[in-house]
């Protein structure tokens, strides 16, 4: 029965010299643990109250999702993610955004890739494979993944702004390659084709929820089976 199932869920915080971190996921969706509130968001304080930005925040019968990392596009990415792999996620992040964008961008989807991790170990009984083509307008993406226990990544987005919002494109490829990295997954994300980076962008994060979203379904009659000829991954 499904209420039987463990809940796939974990909450961390990753702090650095250059940024904090806190984040709380279920990738099966639901309710998630509340966050500590170490961190100062970047929203602006009314009479010493903490007013939520509600540009990333979705809550739901059966999805709870409040992004908030200090960076406009970053958070709409992640909002998009979430969404569609059918995740409960938190994100507060922190970071020395009065450099650039790329601590605070590599280090959100650094943790996001170890929370995910968290969450589908062991890799018991999983579908192990997903794929998935998302369009948005006139673009259209494809990403395919697999839970292999061994990090790579080949992203191509074929983004030609300096930047979107406050992010800087390139940043979206590295970090995709960064979640990639701590979830110990193989990826490969495509924008097939697409005039705007925006949708370009966006279809690319769709893509890659349902494939992700496949990839981590439990498979009925296949409880506790390692998917591997090796017998491990």
């Amino acid at each position: 029965m499904a209420s039987s199932l463990l809940a796939r869920s974990t909450t961390l915080i990753r702090e650095t010299n250059e940024t904090k971190i806190a984040l709380s996921l279920s990738i099966d969706g639901g309710s998630i643990a509340e966050l500590p509130r170490p961190l100062e968001t970047a929203t602006t304080k009314t009479n010493g109250d903490i007013e939520s930005l509600k540009h990333a925040t979705q809550t739901s019968a059966t999805q709870h999702i409040i992004i908030d990392t200090g960076i406009g596009f970053l958070d709409h990415m992640l909002h998009a993610l979430a969404k569609h792999a059918g995740w409960s996620l938190e994100v507060r992040a922190r970071g020395d955004l009065h450099i650039d964008d790329h601590h605070t961008s590599e280090d959100t989807f650094l943790a996001l890739g170890t929370a995910y991790k968290a969450c589908i170990t062991p890799s018991l009984g999983l579908a192990r494979f997903g794929s998935a083509y998302a369009p948005l307008d006139e673009a259209l993406s494809r990403a395919v993944v697999d839970i292999s226990n061994r990090p790579f990544s080949v992203i191509d987005l074929g983004l030609k702004r300096e930047k979107i919002g406050d992010l800087s494109t390139e940043m979206l490829p590295h970090c995709l390659q960064s979640f990639a990295q701590t979830a110990g997954i193989t990826l490969h994300v495509d924008c097939i084709r697409g005039d705007n980076d925006h949708h370009r962008a966006e279809s690319a994060f769709k893509a890659l929820a349902v494939a992700l979203r496949t990839a981590s379904t439990r498979v009925s009659g296949r409880e506790g089976e390692v998917v591997s000829t090796k017998g491990v991954l």
